[in-house]
This record gives structure tokens, sequence and C-alpha cells, in this order.
């Protein structure tokens, strides 16, 4: 194994290159899972999509809901208008967990196919043609209901759906089947945590990866993941500042590469520069970190409170926190 990937399996991280390099169980191209799920692979395995992107049939009568659409590979849409063939049954309602390509990308396969489905096309923010979905809303057919709850963080328009028949979660890309996802907002994502979490649900259908049989526990997993990026973040500054004195701020590559090491820059771009911004926003929101802007950059580091002055019987002091 190459060092810059034996390090980064040491960290936070490990699990995510892990899921990327040859350890990802394999998975058929169409699977019914249970009764009422059938899972369709959109044939687009690679880089951030694991094995690729799972689609899933549900409903067990004529008419079936569809979560998810693919990439546009032609593996996925003939898989598909196949199986819908071979079981005689129609599509009532296309639900879009989120805008990313690997999600919504089948769709215009889809509809040139099945023309009488363009109407039936369902995203929280919905492009020209499609349909909204607001929280709360219901989607039944024979055999399956599902109800739509927000979940922004990985994405601004993050749905995810409960399949009320096994109390089951459509976890779209907020949790993954293997390894942990990525966030575009770390504070509207730690809140979905918390809302998915509620829901109690046993067992997860993600948008990526095998079915997760113990969805608490993954919960439970992805949120130590997220303190622990927020900590490494928080330690790395802090670390920098005892070493060279002042505030010792760091430009986000230079966090990156004090973090990481130095990574292959498709890592850095698409996965981890992106986590790396929106934890220092996180930390920000939360007063642990701020930014100065020097030679046009953004430079980070750790916020000291303001000194409170407190008055005990006649005397004052003087005390400092340090955010920690």
């Amino acid at each position: 194994m190459p060092s810059a990937l034996a390090k980064l399996n040491e960290n936070i991280w490990g699990d995510y290159l892990e899921a990327q390099h040859g350890r990802l169980d394999p998975l058929p191209d169409v699977e019914r899972l249970t009764s009422r799920v059938t899972r369709i692979m959109g044939g687009n395995s690679g880089l951030m999509r694991l094995q690729g992107t799972n689609t899933y049939l549900l409903g067990t009568g004529r008419s079936r809901l569809l979560v998810d659409s693919g990439q546009g590979f032609h593996q996925w849409i003939d898989n598909l208008i196949r199986l819908l063939d071979e079981l005689d049954v129609e599509i009532s309602h296309v639900l879009l967990t989120h805008w990313h390509s690997d999600h919504t990308g089948g769709v215009p396969d889809l509809v040139k196919r099945r023309p009488q489905y363009a109407n039936r096309i369902f995203k929280c923010d919905p492009d020209r043609a499609q349909k909204a979905i607001v929280h709360g809303q219901e989607f039944a057919v024979e055999g399956a209901t599902v109800r739509a709850v927000f979940t922004p963080g990985h994405a601004h328009d993050h749905m995810c759906f409960v399949l009320q028949e096994e109390n089951a979660l459509f976890t779209g890309d907020n949790v993954l089947g293997q390894g942990q996802s990525v966030f575009e907002d770390l504070g509207a994502y730690t809140q979905s945590l918390v809302d998915m979490t509620a829901l109690q649900c046993q067992t997860g259908y993600p948008g990526h990866g095998p079915v997760i049989a113990d969805l608490p526990r993954k919960m439970d997993e992805c949120v130590r993941h997220k303190e622990a990026r927020e900590m490494h973040v928080w330690r790395t500054l802090e670390a920098n500042k005892a070493r060279v004195g002042g505030k010792g701020s760091l430009t986000v590559p230079e966090l990156l590469r004090d973090m990481y090491g130095n990574l292959p820059p498709e890592i850095c771009k698409l996965v981890i520069e992106p986590s790396l911004v929106a934890t220092l926003g996180k930390l920000a929101e939360d007063h642990k970190v701020a930014f100065e802007v020097g030679d046009g950059a953004q430079r980070w580091f750790v916020r000291e409170r303001r000194a409170k002055r407190r008055v005990m019987a006649g005397t004052s002091v003087t005390v400092r926190t340090v955010t920690g």
C-alpha cells in the first residue's frame, strides 16, 4: 500500500479509503432484498460511489415506487425496464433523494423509455417538470408506504424515506453501507443524524453500499466519526499554535497537509478538502476556531474566548477559557 494511503488508514478517513480500494462487498446488478424491496444497481461503480448507486423498486402490486435513478448508465435503464416487464408493473412515483447526478442522471433515460413517467418525478428542490417533495409527505402503493424526511447536510435538498412496513430507512447519501459519507454543511448534517436516529428505524437502505442491518449502530458510528473529524482539526490547529507561537494559523491546504500528509490530488479535491472546509465552518459556528485573511487566503486558528471578569466579595478575578 502506498505510504500516503497507509497514513490515511491510521486516521478517520481510513474506512473511506478502504471502501475505495478493493474491500467492497460484491452486489448483484438486480437483487430482491425483501418481499417489497428490489435493488437495481446503477452500473456506475467508482470513486465516491462504492459499488455504484443503489436504486430501489418498492411494492408488491402492479404499481411500484422507485427511489433514485442512478447516473444515466445504460446498464441501469436496461435492467430496470427488463424488471418492470418481467413483473408486469408500472412506476407510480420516482422519488429522488437529492440533486447529485449519480442519483438523478437516469431520469432522462427513464422518461425516454417510458414517456408516461415524465410527470411522476419528485424531488425536494424540483427541476422543471418535476414535482416537489415536502417533509412528512407520504407515497403509497400496495405493500409499500414511505414517508419523506428532510435531512440536509450531504446536500441541501437531501431527503430520506421511511418504509413503514419494515421500519426501514432509505438513507440516501447521509449514511452509506460502507465507510463514511461527505457533507456540504456539517451543522445541518449533524442535526440530520439526530433526526434520523430519532426515527428508530432498524434497517437502512443506503444510496451506496450494502444493506445496513443494524442502522442504530451505524448511526452511532457516523456520529463518532463526525466528532473525531472535528477533534482532529481542532487538535491540529492547537498543535501548530504551540509549535510556532502566535495564533499558529494555517490555510486549508496547509492544514490538510499537517493532518494527512501528501495525498492523491483527486482524493483531496473531491473528498477531504470539501469536508475539511465544512468541518471548519461548523467549528467556527461553535466558536472554537476563527480565520483571518492574509495574502488573499483564509488562515484558520484556534479561537480563544474573551476573558471574563468575575467580581467576588469586592475583588475581581479574570478567568480566561480556551475552547477545546
